[in-house]
């Protein structure tokens, strides 16, 4: 499984940056590759076309539904209904917030009924019910985020290792979240651990919201995470300051994430 980061700015694209969106790459035991987003936040759907052509797109997983991380959805939409050689294969999957649809449908003037069900097929999430996406199986685990639904996402493959055995590769992706049980459950053992830190200590009092680097190292040392990638950082905050705080309390790979960057899994 490869991680490729399109977006990583939290709350909103920054000037190097736009919003949440991070390619997963897999082949299935055919050989076949399949491209899945997770997240398609506002600014990525640009981005993203440095990497893959939107056509290659299997599935998009969205953790919830605040504008950095779901609204470039309406450009995705735009790209399937209006490209002029048509667009090939079906509807697109979707995983998501039961009210996904009519939000969308919503910020792009549509009437909800049928909103973007033409060029989406809209799945709402099961929490800890596993779904499966070619060679990719992901679980949803409650998240601690302000709005009706959020979910940290487990993502799992399976893959040959080239001498006739296989790997399991396991990438956890926080979404948006403070500390919570489910988290932790998501990460628990994975080999790398995607994780927000968009508060910093000593600045970001509010609880209930975003975790500090400090929490998400927290997070990855109970969960016995091996790698955490600190992502959503919005533009005043200092990555230098969140690894700091993240390697006070996690002993493990850390790092700070960046646009363009790629990480086997």
């Amino acid at each position: 499984m490869k991680l490729t980061i399109v977006g990583c700015t939290g709350s909103f694209p920054g000037p190097e940056s736009p919003a949440s969106c991070y390619l997963l790459t897999a082949d299935d035991p055919d050989g076949r590759t399949w491209r899945i987003l997770l997240d398609l936040g506002s600014g990525a759907l640009g981005y993203l076309q440095r990497h893959i052509d939107l056509t290659q797109i299997d599935a998009v997983l969205l953790t919830h539904l605040h504008a950095d991380h779901c609204l470039d959805m309406c450009g995705l939409h735009v790209a399937m209904k209006w490209c002029p050689e048509g667009w090939p294969g079906g509807r697109l999957p979707v995983y998501c917030p039961e009210s996904t649809n009519t939000r969308m449908a919503l910020a792009y003037g549509l009437d909800p009924d049928p909103g973007m069900t033409g060029e989406f097929d809209f799945t709402d999430w099961q929490e800890e019910q596993p779904v499966r996406i070619g060679p990719f199986t992901a679980t949803p685990y409650a998240a601690n985020h302000p709005v009706d639904e959020a979910y940290a996402l487990r993502l799992e493959t399976t893959e040959g290792t080239g001498d006739g055995g296989t790997r399991t590769s396991v990438l956890t992706y926080s979404g948006d979240t403070d500390s919570c049980p489910g988290l932790v459950k998501a990460a628990v053992g994975a080999d790398a651990f995607l994780c927000e830190a968009a508060f910093h200590e000593g600045r970001d009092e509010v609880r209930d919201v975003h975790l500090t680097g400090k929490r998400a190292g927290e997070a990855a040392s109970e969960a016995g995470a091996a790698k955490l990638l600190l992502t959503h950082l919005p533009v005043w905050n200092d990555p230098q300051r969140a690894l700091a705080e993240a390697r006070e309390v996690f002993s493990g790979e850390l790092d700070v994430v960046a646009p363009g960057a790629s990480y086997v899994i």
